[in-house]
């Protein structure tokens, strides 16, 4: 099979042919047809986090058929359309990851090549009006979105919701989700077509985060939000403890603006404010988005898509942050 093998010297992806996967007990055998790429991802390669003796095909999310069942595994899973779970061995606290706790393209091989093994409780079956495009986009950042809003940030319909960094898969996802259960959401980006593209979407208006009186301005225009989802941090973040109204939750899932320098406690604690931390998700929030996803016959936004023969020049994109929605990759 064609998989994209990590270089361990040069932490760059190369295409290259390998064995299909073998099954163990409990396990199926999924030919891929798309993947898509994250952060999550593109850190691991800038970073040089990830080393190992042997081959490592990173990828968390992917979207194919199962073809073949391993020992213990109903024959009725094949031919089945189905979509993976990358949250692997999340543990018996629905609150918090386990120790065994991975994601899935390392230490455990990902969907960065043309076949799969993985165990049948991370697989689910593709909900029917998406495309494998669209159904390979949602994993990891829809779960993300999806803890984000509903979990941590305790969402109740009708409630004022920011969500910064429109344009990114799991901010796309979390404004989806937002909207088709009744909140009143409203972005930061620092492209104004971005901005008007999350309108489109239902966003009730939007700011650029680049402008110095960005805050003032969602200020004046929400009067204050209940939720804020962000995976910036980094100085713009103090802000969002004047933009949140009295009990309100700000979610924290991501760096990309880098550490947080400085907030003001009597904020904090006279709003009675809850910062909270939220990474990935449990099995019965995949399970939920998935459910959600289908009752509301949501569709991902796909920004781009690259055969796997090409799939460096996916992570240049990402990179390059020009993106509005997911980037996917063909196998």
């Amino acid at each position: 099979m064609k998989a994209a093998v990590l270089n361990q010297s040069s932490h760059q992806l190369e295409v290259s042919e390998l064995e299909t996967p073998k099954l163990g007990k409990g396990e199926v055998l999924v030919k891929l047809k798309t993947a898509s790429i994250n952060h999550h991802e593109l850190w691991s390669m800038q970073e040089r986090s990830i080393a190992s003796d042997s081959t490592v095909i990173i990828g968390s999310d992917g979207a194919g058929e199962v073809v073949e069942v391993g020992p213990g595994v109903a024959s009725t899973w094949i031919g089945k359309a189905v979509i993976i779970n990358p949250s692997l061995n999340w543990g018996s606290n629905p609150r918090v990851q386990g120790p065994d706790y991975q994601i899935l393209g390392f230490p455990r091989n990902g969907t960065f090549a043309e076949y799969i093994s993985i165990p049948v409780e991370y697989v689910y079956e593709k909900p029917a009006h998406l495309d494998f495009d669209e159904a390979s986009a949602i994993p990891l950042a829809g779960l993300t979105a999806y803890r984000a809003l509903f979990t941590r940030g305790e969402f109740e319909k009708g409630s004022n919701v920011l969500i910064t960094g429109i344009g990114g898969g799991a901010a796309l996802f979390a404004l989806q989700f937002a909207i088709a259960a009744g909140a009143n959401a409203y972005v930061t980006s620092g492209s104004e077509e971005k901005i008007q593209m999350a309108v489109s979407m239902g966003a009730r208006a939007g700011v650029n985060y680049k402008k110095s009186d960005w805050d003032k301005r969602l200020l004046m225009l929400a009067g204050g939000f209940d939720v804020i989802v962000d995976s910036a941090a980094g100085t713009g973040f103090a802000a969002l403890t004047e933009l949140a109204n009295p009990g309100a939750r700000i979610v924290l899932f991501g760096r990309t603006a880098g550490k947080i320098p400085q907030l003001n406690p009597s904020i904090i604690f006279w709003k009675q404010l809850s910062i909270h931390g939220s990474s990935m998700g449990n099995d019965a929030e995949f399970k939920a988005m998935i459910e959600f996803i289908e009752l509301n016959k949501l569709r991902p936004l796909v920004d781009a898509v690259f055969p796997l023969e090409n799939i460096r020049d996916a992570f240049e994109r990402m990179e390059s942050g020009k993106q509005m929605g997911k980037i996917v990759v063909t196998l």
